[in-house]
């Protein structure tokens, strides 16, 4: 793998959410390298402690980085507010990028008054959030929506059986009618965008992965990095789930 693919970008994420920004990514910039390791032996992210995150992201980086890599992108808001500080800190030579719920684009439209943010537990609560709230919910109202057990849902794929819109239901039904705008802040909710939508009716949908594509884009610039190639890069699957059926499980979110 490191013949053939250094000079890659890494993308990580606990599981499949992250290939919701690895697509944006791919669109971006067309002519990179990248690979994707999906953490699924250890999802949900958004339900462990931060420490047990930042571990995690550490181990995984360390490997991508062994194998070649010229830039991380951490594809997972939780692993972002977790570890993405310590991680710049210790690999101060390398650009690692993160995601976050995306907030300020949701904030700057006038008619979103009152807005949903739907994120994992742990998000929720850590610091990196609680400052982005605060920096942009001046003048709007700011609602938390914890949506513990949807991103391990969603992991098992099979989206268009009913049980998806249940549990959507189940955690955030009663707000159907109450918000505005919606802030998919854990990457896997881009993938269950439409049953949202079902569930909350004439919403406007927000996520992060067009941001983190262009933060990419800049910091590659930045230090030299863009790929001199002009023909189409390659996009690999890594699991820590190491099966056919997962690395065909994260072709078809791929393909979604």
């Amino acid at each position: 793998m490191t013949s053939e693919y250094s000079g890659y970008v890494g993308v990580f994420d606990s599981g499949v959410g992250g290939i919701s920004v690895l697509k944006e990514l791919v669109r971006a910039l067309p002519n990179e390298n990248f690979v994707f390791y999906g953490d699924s032996a250890n999802a949900p992210y958004g339900e462990k402690t931060r420490d047990q995150v930042l571990r995690r992201s550490r181990d995984i980086v360390d490997f991508l980085l062994n194998k070649g890599a010229k830039a991380i992108v951490i594809a997972c808001n939780t692993a972002t507010s977790a570890a993405a500080p310590t991680l710049r800190n210790d690999y101060a030579h390398v650009p690692i990028i993160g995601v976050e719920p995306a907030l300020k684009p949701a904030t700057l439209v006038d008619e979103n008054k009152r807005i949903l943010v739907m994120a994992t537990p742990i998000t929720l609560r850590l610091d990196k959030y609680q400052q982005l709230a605060e920096k942009w919910g001046t003048g709007r109202e700011v609602i938390d929506a914890p949506c513990p057990g949807l991103a391990a849902r969603i992991e098992r794929g099979h989206l268009e059986d009913h049980d998806v819109v249940s549990l959507l239901e189940q955690l955030v039904g009663g707000y159907r009618g109450e918000v505005d705008a919606v802030v998919l802040g854990c990457t896997h909710y881009s993938f269950v965008a439409q049953q949202i939508l079902q569930v909350l009716g004439d919403v406007r949908l927000y996520d992060g992965a067009l941001g983190t594509a262009r933060q990419l884009e800049r910091k590659l610039a930045e230090r030299g990095l863009l790929t001199k190639s002009s023909g189409a890069g390659v996009v690999k699957f890594l699991s820590s789930k190491d099966t056919p059926e997962e690395i065909e499980l994260y072709q078809s979110f791929y393909s979604m």
